[in-house]
Order: structure tokens, then sequence, then C-alpha cells
């Protein structure tokens, strides 16, 4: 079965192109997230995800941790971006999305990595929390499908995403995976200063499985399109977990693909909150797997 990704169909009919034009129009005006920062970053301005206007990233190789359906047997090609529009205190990775570590790369090198986890036999594009950078991202693709790019990409974002942005993408991205973090404004406040992120999340999730449907795989278990959700269980936040699970096997699919992840450390400055900061326990983990059950989801 020969599968051609969306974006190189819409390259061939100069879609892409315009896509690209209205993707770089929001950039002058940032309100590629829901921040709405406004600020100019084509001039150099940073909003609050502290990006500027050209693409940063801290590394590109094949990662073999992720999620099975990507992983296959060559790996997701995984490029890790800089910088990050949601900013959590108990972020895993805060050297790259708070203190912004990694390189300033041309779009033609961009497009090169690409290329190269292409080679190395990499199933997919794997961009990780890509929101804040989108039109530098997809502004590359002309040039890495004239290089050869043919492989799924994967949408790997923390769910605080623009609708306008998301609907945009439409067509070019194969496989979602966002975060679905919260389901209570309280805690998306305390622990992300957004607390809009229950009712964006919804919406987002919503409009992605509009686009993409659940996740499909071929002959040998590999992932080629679809929506595939991420949910990090943490410690006393199991009513949240019950509500997302509900949302998901309600509002989109019983069939959706949910990973239900008990890896939650606390980093960065999660220790400054006393009800985050300790990892969770295997009951709480069994308990939020009861819930997904419970609410009918297949997993």
């Amino acid at each position: 079965m020969e599968i051609i990704p969306g974006y190189i169909k819409l390259y061939n009919s100069g879609e892409l192109h315009e896509r690209i034009k209205k993707l770089e129009d929001i950039l002058g005006e940032c309100r590629l997230c829901p921040r709405n920062c406004k600020k100019n970053r084509l001039k150099g301005e940073r909003g609050t995800c502290k990006a500027g206007a050209e693409l940063m990233i801290s590394s590109a190789f094949p990662h073999f941790g992720e999620e099975q359906p990507l992983v296959g047997y060559y790996g997701s090609g995984t490029i890790f971006l800089t910088h990050c529009n949601l900013r959590c205190i108990f972020c895993q990775n805060y050297d790259i999305s708070h203190r912004g570590e990694g390189k300033e790369v041309t779009k033609e090198e961009f497009a090169g990595y690409m290329i190269y986890l292409q080679r190395l036999g990499c199933h997919n594009i794997n961009f990780v929390t890509p929101t804040h950078y989108t039109p530098q991202i997809i502004s590359t693709l002309s040039k890495a499908i004239e290089m050869g790019l043919e492989l799924p990409l994967v949408w790997n974002c923390g769910g605080y995403e623009s609708i306008e942005v998301i609907r945009l993408l439409d067509g070019i991205v194969d496989i979602y995976m966002p975060d679905f973090k919260y389901t209570q404004s309280i805690s998306a406040k305390m622990y992300s200063k957004a607390p809009d992120y229950p009712e964006i999340v919804k919406e987002v999730l919503k409009e992605m499985h509009k686009q993409v449907g659940i996740l499909q795989m071929d002959n040998r278990g590999i992932a080629y399109r679809g929506l595939l959700i991420r949910h990090l269980v943490m410690p006393g936040h199991l009513a949240e977990t019950k509500e997302a699970m509900k949302f998901i096997a309600e509002e989109l699919s019983p069939h959706s693909y949910v990973n239900i992840m008990g890896q939650y450390r606390h980093c960065y400055r999660a220790s400054d909150y006393p009800e985050i900061a300790r990892r969770i326990t295997m009951e709480e983990y069994e308990e939020a797997v009861r819930f997904a059950r419970e609410a009918g989801l297949d997993i």
C-alpha cells in the first residue's frame, strides 16, 4: 500500500505555498498560540515562548522512546525544537523549553535534517513542541519535498494551540500527537499560567480528530495518519484524568489512541509546589487506567 503524505499533494497543487503565506502573516503579529502576544517576531520581538524569527533546534535523531506505532523498527525521526509556548513548571525538558538551549538553523539546514532522518530509515518526522515555530517549519517543506521527503509528519505538541493555525495545518500534518494535560482551569493556571487551557485543548482535539480521525497503522503496525493523545498522570489530580478520559471517549471516539503516561517527575520548579512534588504511585496509575476503561476507551 503506497501512502502519499498530504503535504506532498498540497505542494503539487500549489496550496502549500498559500498556507505558508498565511502562516507567515500570523508571525508578524504573533497569534500562533492562544496567548496571542502579538509580538512582531519577524522583527526580532519575543513573546511568552521566548522564540524569535529563526528556527532553533536542540537535537535531531531516531527516537526509540516514543509510542510503538511511531517507533516501529527504525525509530521516529525526532527534531526537538527549543523554547515552548506553554512552559509548564514541571517540564522534564526545561533546559530546552525554558532555557532555550539549542542552535539556530536555516530553513535549508532544517530540511536537510528531515532528509537525514529519512535516510536513516525513520518512519516519520516528529516535530517536538513545534507550535511557536509553525510558519518556519512549514516553510521548509517545499525544499524538503524537492530533496525527496516523503515521510508522515508528526505534530508533537502541548495541546495549547490556536484553532486558526491548526486549521491551516489541515492536509499538511499526517499525525497529531497533542498532550491533554489539564481539565481544570485552576491547575492550568497554577502550573502553566494558562487558565483557558481546558476549553482550548478540547476544541483543538475535536479539530484534530475531524482532520485525521483515529490512528491508522499499516500492516507492520506503524502509524501513518491519525490522532494520538498523551495524558500525563499527575500526583493528586486523578479527577482530571477521569474527566479527560470521559471527554475523549464521548466527544472524540472510544477507539482513540491514548497513551496514559506514568512517568511524571517533579522537575524544574515542581518542588516549589508540595502537592506535585512527588512521583505518582502505582495505585494512582492503575486508577487512571481503570478510568479510561470505564469511560469506554479501547486500552
